[in-house]
């Protein structure tokens, strides 16, 4: 059997943040990593739809950014991205 090749395998360590909130027409399940990792970003795991993006004020501030990465309409987005401008 051909030697595996990995670009990188390193192992960091982490803060994880369980929250969870009831917005106006659906539940949020995120667990939020936090790492020395991607320039800064956390990593927002949606555990509702399994969908995670890398995400930082700057992605916050991008329109549709977390419509596109969530599958989420503008209005849950909406919500979503004024809890997290609380947190990231």
């Amino acid at each position: 059997m051909e030697e595996r090749f990995f670009l990188y395998d390193d192992t960091v360590a982490t803060k994880t943040r369980f929250v969870s909130f009831l917005g106006e027409n659906e539940r949020h399940d995120l667990a939020l990593l936090y790492s020395d990792r991607h320039y800064g970003k956390t990593i927002v795991l949606d555990m509702q739809s399994n969908k995670f993006a890398i995400i930082g004020p700057d992605d916050l501030n991008e329109q549709g950014y977390l419509e596109h990465a969530f599958s989420m309409s503008e209005e849950n987005a909406e919500e979503l991205r004024s809890f997290l401008f609380e947190l990231i």
